[in-house]
């Protein structure tokens, strides 16, 4: 599969509804965003990279509406999400909260992981802010997710101690990297799932069975797409929950992590080698056309 080697274009139009354009051009606007996020960016390692990150996905998201600077501190660790609430066609209904982390590794230029996650996350802004979803979307960018998922932890808890009801929280961890080959937690697994890593893997708490299956739906028709559920927290798994969404399981609502499987398929995770040229750029767009389908389905 193809995977494209430029990392400049000019910023692309941003004409249309949704992501209803040529794959091209969806491709094209992800890889803007991508070339604005993918630089090193840590918060004792790199702070300015950081800073700069934010900046920039404050400016796009506030292209959309009032975006809230939740400023906390976890167990030691200070850091700043950023909290994008459209309204939907609906706003009565149960949100639906959708996040990605824009911090990176220790020397680590952080393209798959996240800028991946976060681009999808602003192109769906963009294109839920020209053709809104029946219920209201949140739209959060976590910090701090690397040094322990402190960003998603401090917003898990302030949203349960307020008993804000969510209908589904949905974690974009790494979303733009394919394979030949893919390693599996569990030997079994490679039975079920396949040797290839050319799927996108949805990853949800078993009670959460019934979105899951919608998310399935939508992204299939876009990408080979893979279910997994799990139980008891995925603490039976624990690699179940390195991401953002397991802060939401242990508060108690219904949380779904999306992801290209991190280091099971990435041989760049964590390395100065994750960069926008290792990833599949086509494959990334056809994620991100998938789940906006699944956000107007959820």
């Amino acid at each position: 599969m193809f995977r494209s080697r430029s990392t400049t274009q000019p910023a692309p139009s941003s004409t249309g509804a949704g992501l209803a354009t040529a794959p091209q051009d969806l491709q094209a606007r992800l890889l803007h965003h991508l070339n604005q996020l993918v630089h090193p960016r840590h918060a004792s390692w790199d702070a300015i990279g950081l800073l700069g990150v934010r900046t920039a996905i404050r400016e796009v998201l506030g292209r959309y509406g009032a975006v809230e600077d939740q400023a906390f501190e976890d167990r030691g660790v200070a850091g700043h999400n950023l909290i994008l609430r459209l309204p939907g066609l609906h706003p009565e209904r149960e949100p639906l909260l959708l996040g990605a982390h824009y911090d990176a590794a220790i020397h680590c230029p952080g393209a798959d992981d996240n800028a991946t996650g976060v681009a999808t996350l602003l192109e769906l802004g963009r294109a839920l802010a020209e053709r809104p979803s029946p219920r209201p979307v949140w739209l959060v960018a976590f910090d701090q997710e690397e040094s322990g998922l402190h960003g998603s932890r401090a917003l898990a808890r302030r949203l349960q101690a307020e008993g804000q009801r969510l209908h589904l929280m949905l974690s974009l961890e790494m979303l733009g990297y394919t394979s030949t080959q893919q390693r599996y937690p569990l030997a079994a697994m490679r039975h079920l799932y396949g040797e290839r890593g050319d799927f996108i893997a949805v990853v949800g708490n078993a009670r959460a069975a019934l979105p899951m299956l919608t998310l399935w739906r939508s992204l299939a028709r876009s990408v080979p797409t893979k279910l997994l559920p799990v139980l008891a927290g995925g603490q039976q798994l624990p690699v179940t929950r390195r991401s953002d969404h397991s802060p939401f399981w242990d508060a108690g609502y219904n949380a779904v992590m999306v992801t290209d499987t991190s280091f099971l398929r990435n041989p760049n995770y964590h390395q100065p080698s994750d960069t926008i040229a290792s990833l599949d750029l086509p494959f990334h767009a056809a994620v991100t056309r998938g789940l906006e389908a699944a956000i107007h389905a959820l």
